[in-house]
């Protein structure tokens, strides 16, 4: 008796259950669906309820006024101190996050084991697990008595502690996609670096980074997108005092409170507000504001990625 060809045995010319893939199909369909109806529903409720608080406050006024005042006379919604305020925690973030992040990636993809990979990166993601109220009480309580020893004038709430917990935070974030993006990269081109007769570092900077560089800068945007939307961290950490930031007086500013868009947003969210006032209305202006950034830095990434992508045979 002859045997059944392998395309009988496993019946692979005809669907099996054709009713249950269409089931399938559509609940991916309905899932994909979901996501981008959520996303239109988040932007229609934020430009709507924006739109009503820039027919009392004028857009100009709100993007280029300098305080910050919605509940104390007299009265100002200027976003300047905000926005000034979120660049120098993600700033400060990244100068801490990013170089840490990268050596640690170049650790796990180059010098690591096998075994010490697999106990390493786990531990190492564990930290973007913590809850981020975990990490603000940490900067509070650990940090800032710390950096206190260092600088004697640094406050109790300052920018210097919530900018090292943020770093922190974001951390595992930049460690992980970019020692993915290095691990893909060919093991041949590493071989080809030392048949040149380079080191092992001359291979990692002139070789693998390079190769790797899309991947690794979709990380730092990531990265600076997570560090500009933080929220119950910064507010503990940093405080709730809104002023422009002084180029020329960093010193004050990094060890003196500050105030970021989410935090204001915390603020005014948690204050006896009535919704159809002007100062319940500025929370959905500042969000929409703060989507507008994240908007910004994801197409950048997005950019950066498709135009330094490498394919590889």
């Amino acid at each position: 008796m002859q045997d059944s060809t392998p395309n009988e045995k496993l019946n692979l010319t005809q669907p099996v259950r054709p009713g249950l893939e269409r089931v399938v199909r559509c609940g991916v369909f309905v899932c994909a669906a979901l996501t981008v109806l959520i996303t239109g529903g988040i932007i229609v409720v934020l430009v709507t309820n924006a739109l009503g608080f820039f027919v009392e406050v004028p857009l100009w006024e709100f993007l280029t006024g300098t305080k910050w005042s919605p509940a104390i006379e007299p009265v100002e919604f200027g976003i300047l101190p905000l926005i000034s305020g979120t660049l120098v925690i993600t700033v400060g973030s990244a100068i801490i996050a990013l170089p840490l992040g990268v050596a640690a990636a170049v650790y796990l993809s180059e010098f690591a084991s096998p075994r010490v990979r697999a106990v390493v990166k786990p531990l190492l993601e564990i930290l973007a697990g913590v809850p981020t109220v975990v990490y603000g009480y940490f900067a509070l309580v650990y940090i800032t008595p710390a950096l206190a020893k260092v600088f004697p004038t640094i406050g109790t709430f300052n920018a210097l502690s919530a900018s090292i917990v943020v770093g922190i935070m974001i951390i595992p974030l930049v460690a992980s996609i970019s020692e993915d993006a290095m691990r893909a990269v060919p093991h041949a081109l590493r071989m080809a670096g030392y048949g040149l007769g380079a080191g092992r570092f001359s291979v990692i900077v002139r070789v693998v980074i390079p190769a790797a560089f899309s991947g690794i800068i979709a990380s730092f945007i990531l990265a600076f997108s997570r560090a500009i939307g933080e929220t119950m961290a910064v507010t503990i950490a940093a405080g709730q005092s809104p002023h422009m930031v002084d180029l020329l007086n960093l010193d004050e500013t990094l060890l003196g409170p500050i105030e970021t868009m989410t935090a204001a947003m915390v603020n005014i969210g948690s204050s006896d507000v009535t919704g159809d006032s002007a100062v319940y209305r500025s929370l959905f202006a500042i969000g929409l504001v703060l989507f507008c950034m994240t908007f910004l830095m994801n197409v950048i990434g997005s950019y950066v990625s498709s135009r330094y992508k490498e394919k590889y045979e």
